[in-house]
């Protein structure tokens, strides 16, 4: 008997200094995400988001755990009404997010392909603006003497914008870690000052300059899905790929490893918590998506901020509008303006939005086609719409194109847009309809392939963007009618206003 208790004792005893060393040898750190982050105020009359509310959640975590990194996944310099106004002669172009990341101290950024929406003078300014780190792998400044990196310009210094970036971590057990960063941005919005290299061989390039420096390479990508999957088939040591663009959430597995992206604007956050084994090697990782609502205080520093930045724009807006809160529609059900619907089906704020398309043209058109990525509210809009109301919705503004086309190029374009379904190339539609085969009418009658149609397109649309082949150049189109000014399809916020106020 005394020899069985020894024994236990003996296997207890080597079992917990087992586990003591495990603990001992092990390194936890955490990674709060943000992604395609448009507002900085809260949504749905303060229901969803606000960057305070995150601030207040990250500062939350880093009392508990000091390793605690914030990280934004492309996409927060444009598009926003905010970021459209004027101050002091000059447009925001996202300098309201720049003074928001930098009160939250965000640790480390890459380039969305709406950060170059921006010209290249009003992107240097924010880059010199920032206190944050950036960081991209395969885009690069095109200047008069070379593609170089793009930088930092500060009055004493210039610093370049990293390829890869790497966190030093050490813990009270004294453990000690580094950790390396890769990052790439989707090739969609080409400009003259802007290089985009292969997004696979700039990563691959990226991590074997990491892999020796570094214990864990993460990624922090700015693509869709799909190329983060391949990204990381391509490189399956890469255990986590914090990314953006899609404004959805979602926790996708490739292999061992996996791609995290949170819901547009702040309205969740992804929290990663990170164990690594010096000894073993063995990395462990738990990512949970985290809500941001009305439940969750506000960091006081962050949202005085954002205070003065909406009162900012109520009171600039009513320069452009002349009385932006007047009442100018009252909807029967609010209109649904979320991403993940004004992407993926036909809504009643998407009804509006192509009937009021068409109307500016007194109705000389066939059908109207805006693209679903042209909608960037990503809210509920109350039953009673104002024109600021309108001017959320469509911050980016543009004209409305009369367009003759031929029946074969529109099946293709509504072709793509069916398949684009979740992403910003899906159509919202006026007057064209799928019948219980899948195939497209026009009113009640079937697309003839020879026939010319005339379609309202958003201007935007035509520039190829998100409908590669949808160009003036195409041969299926005929005709492309620009408004002049004092058309009310020249800016299709206008012509909604007018056509809301229409139906009053």
């Amino acid at each position: 008997m005394k020899q069985f208790l020894l024994s236990f004792l003996i296997a207890a005893t080597l079992l917990f200094s087992c586990k003591e060393n495990s603990v001992n040898n092990e390194i936890t750190f955490k990674f709060v995400q943000v992604n395609d982050v448009y507002e900085i105020a809260p949504l749905s009359g303060g229901k969803f988001g606000g960057m305070a509310r995150v601030a207040h959640v990250r500062d939350s975590i880093k009392k508990e755990n000091p390793n605690t990194f914030l990280f934004m996944a492309g996409d927060f310099l444009n598009p926003s009404l905010l970021g459209t106004i004027k101050v002091d002669g000059e447009r925001i172009y996202g300098k309201q997010m720049v003074e928001v990341m930098n009160a939250m101290e965000f640790d480390l950024t890459t380039f969305g392909n709406h950060e170059f929406d921006l010209n290249e003078e009003d992107l240097q300014k924010r880059l010199n603006e920032s206190a944050f780190n950036w960081m991209t792998s395969n885009s690069r400044h095109k200047t008069q003497n070379g593609t170089v990196p793009f930088q930092v310009l500060k009055e004493k210094d210039a610093t370049e914008v990293s390829d890869t970036f790497i966190f030093n971590i050490k813990d009270e057990n004294g453990n000690e870690i580094k950790i390396g960063f890769l990052g790439v941005t989707i090739p969609s919005n080409p400009k003259d000052y802007v290089f985009y290299g292969d997004i696979y061989k700039e990563s691959k390039r990226a991590y074997n300059e990491l892999k020796d420096q570094v214990s864990i390479v993460f990624g922090l990508t700015h693509l869709e899905k799909e190329q983060d999957s391949l990204l990381l088939k391509k490189i399956p040591e890469i255990p986590l790929v914090m990314g953006g663009h899609e404004h959805y959430a979602m926790l996708v597995d490739v292999g061992e490893s996996k791609i995290a992206k949170a819901d547009a604007n702040a309205k969740t956050i992804y929290i990663h918590t990170i164990k690594y084994n010096t000894k073993t090697k063995a990395i462990a990782i738990n990512s949970e998506l985290f809500f941001i609502d009305d439940k969750i205080a506000s960091q006081p520093k962050v949202e005085a901020i954002v205070n003065k930045w909406v009162a900012i724009l109520d009171l600039k807006i009513k320069e452009v509008i002349d009385d932006p809160n007047e009442v100018i529609y009252s909807a029967a059900t609010p209109l649904d303006g979320t991403d993940s619907a004004s992407r993926s089906i036909q809504t009643n704020l998407g009804d509006v939005i192509t009937e009021a398309m068409s109307w500016a043209f007194q109705d000389d058109v066939d059908l109207a086609l805006v693209n679903g990525g042209s909608i960037r509210v990503d809210d509920m809009l109350p039953t009673d719409v104002t024109s600021m109301d309108v001017f959320r919705v469509l911050p980016f503004g543009g004209g409305i194109l009369k367009v003759e086309i031929k029946g074969a190029l529109l099946k293709e374009v509504l072709d793509y847009g069916k398949l684009k379904r979740g992403t910003g190339a899906y159509l919202q539609r006026y007057n064209v309809s799928e019948d219980d085969q899948g195939d497209w009418l026009v009113g009640e009658k079937l697309i003839d392939l020879d026939k010319v149609y005339k379609v309202a397109f958003s201007d935007f649309l035509m520039k190829g963007y998100d409908i590669p082949f949808l160009t003036p150049e195409n041969r299926g189109v005929l005709n492309v009618y620009n408004p002049t000014e004092n058309e009310s399809a020249y800016d299709i916020r206008k012509a909604i206003i007018l056509y809301l106020k229409s139906l009053k």
